[in-house]
């Protein structure tokens, strides 16, 4: 039997194991959405000489407002999503498990520097 064959008869990963996957998800949402999003905005608003450094969020703040940010947030995290649920389906690790440790990672990070910077700001 050869192994795409055996891929389909499998479930995907995020049926095999939901614990798993969900627990991935909120490490990403609670990192990168919730933890980054409130860092920021906390900055901006308590910080105000400082502007954000990212052009992409820059821009997207100066034309919807927080808005801007929080739709942005979340049109990177879909499409991450959707990586990692077309990595489940397909059988590949890398792409299911990516995304989500990716966004976890990069979340800790944004919301560490946005930390430390409004404890040196004040």
């Amino acid at each position: 039997m050869s192994r795409s064959r055996d891929r389909t008869r499998r479930h995907p990963a995020y049926l095999r194991r939901p614990e798993e996957f969900y627990t991935l998800w909120i490490a990403a949402t609670s990192t990168y959405g919730v933890g980054d999003i409130v860092s920021t905005i906390a900055f901006l608003a308590y910080v105000p000489a400082v502007e954000e450094a990212n052009p992409i969020v820059a821009f997207a703040l100066d034309s919807f407002g927080l808005a801007g940010l929080v739709g942005l947030k979340i049109v990177v995290y879909l499409v991450m999503l959707w990586i990692s649920v077309l990595g489940a389906r397909e059988g590949d690790g890398l792409l299911y498990y990516f995304p989500p440790v990716l966004l976890t990672a990069v979340g800790l990070y944004l919301t560490g520097s946005n930390v430390r910077l409004m404890w040196i700001a004040t």
